[in-house]
């Protein structure tokens, strides 16, 4: 496992690179994620936008005005909050390696730093807008196209997607949020993917119905690229080793899967950035990250990082032929629903009990979620008949 960019770099090409170990794996390739998602996003805005089913709008501003007293806060606030952590970091390097999200998250920093950076943001956004100041401020419209929304989706989207993942994973886990609830809302690990699906959705939708994108089209829009975005979230879970693996598994390899690697069938996932002080310790190994899982388990994560980039593709390429608002996020639904609810037949989770039926969080959502895909599709094909037999009628 590569706990952090620091094993992965050295494994790769041998480079013993110690600014790495500041960057979380898991982290990062949660970054990868929102970019890939971004990437299919804007693909298809362009596309729906040329086949005319989204439109762009025209948005009314005004230039040439000198900037205000709250910008230049802003700006001075965002340099002091940087210039605090950052210097701190750089004359703290060893205990930012040692623990880079408890340094990040504390609040200690360096307030020479922090004011000296924050003069100098103030004073470049002074200047920058100054070159730009006019006698009489001009007010104008302009063309905007959705795609140009992304900056605003993605924003939104990773903040309420942030809460709402560590809110599902809090109620999910309410025995360790019970005993540690702060260490739980803000650390970056303990993450559930429905949870931030569920609430950075409705924050996309949200801004998108503002700016005349319909709920029915920006979902389909969002399918796609929801499906890459999560296929490579799972691809940071799986070499991190965050946790999200499956149940124990001593069977031994089936002989119809000879020719994968062991870890693809069972694995202890060694280095892991879960099992600290805990499992079993690594013969010859100093530092932190130095357990593996006491029995191996089914590498779940994998799965879903395979089944979900197929599942992606396969998405991608029927998206020419679906005409009706509303179809695409159906078959989305279903897929993601269908996948989730297998993987978690051999995944660890809290399982709850209700009337004698024993479930996951996860397998109630997605059933859930294939009802409604169900639903969007059946809806959509219903209002089309409607629509043509209208036409001819």
């Amino acid at each position: 496992m590569f706990p952090n960019l620091y094993y992965l770099v050295e494994y790769l090409t041998g480079l013993h690179i110690e600014f790495f170990k500041i960057i979380q794996t898991f982290g990062f390739f949660v970054a990868l994620a929102f970019l890939a998602g971004y990437w299919a996003f804007v693909q298809e805005f362009k596309r729906k936008e040329k086949l005319g089913y989204i439109h762009s709008f025209e948005k009314e501003i005004t230039v040439g005005e000198p900037i205000s007293t709250a910008e230049l806060a802003g700006n001075g606030l965002f340099g002091f909050v940087l210039g605090y952590k950052v210097v701190d970091m750089i004359f703290n390097f060893h205990a930012l390696v040692e623990d880079p999200q408890a340094f990040i998250l504390s609040t200690r920093g360096n307030w020479i730093g922090g004011i000296l950076l924050a003069a100098l943001f103030a004073y470049w956004a002074y200047a920058e807008n100054k070159k730009q100041v006019l006698p009489e401020p001009v007010t104008k419209k302009i063309e905007v196209h959705p795609y140009e929304l992304m900056g605003s989706i993605l924003v939104w989207s990773a903040v309420w997607g942030f809460a709402g993942a560590k809110l599902f994973n809090a109620l999910e886990n309410w025995g360790d949020f019970m005993r540690d609830p702060v260490g739980m809302l803000i650390g970056f690990s303990g993450l559930t993917f429905y949870g931030g699906l569920i609430c950075g959705g409705i924050a996309v939708l949200y801004i998108a119905n503002k700016h005349g994108v319909k709920p029915l089209n920006m979902l389909d829009i969002g399918g796609p690229g929801m499906m890459l975005s999560y296929a490579v979230g799972r691809i940071g879970c799986q070499m991190s080793g965050d946790g999200d693996w499956g149940i124990d598994n001593l069977t031994p390899k089936p002989h119809w899967l000879s020719w994968a690697p062991d870890w693809m069938w069972t694995f202890k996932f060694p280095h892991n950035v879960s099992m600290e002080n805990q499992g079993n310790m690594i013969p010859n190994c100093i530092g932190k990250f130095c357990n593996e899982l006491r029995i191996p388990v089914y590498p779940t994560s994998f799965y879903e990082s395979v089944v979900c980039i197929l599942l992606f593709l396969f998405l991608w390429s029927i998206r020419d032929r679906i005409k009706i608002p509303g179809i695409m996020f159906g078959v989305y639904l279903i897929l993601n629903g269908i996948e989730r609810f297998l993987v978690e037949l051999i995944r660890v989770n809290t399982r709850y009990v209700v009337a004698g039926i024993s479930f996951t969080q996860a397998e109630l959502i997605s059933i859930l979620l294939v009802i409604g895909g169900i639903t969007l599709i059946v809806t959509g094909l219903n209002r089309s008949k409607k629509i043509a037999s209208n036409t001819h009628g």
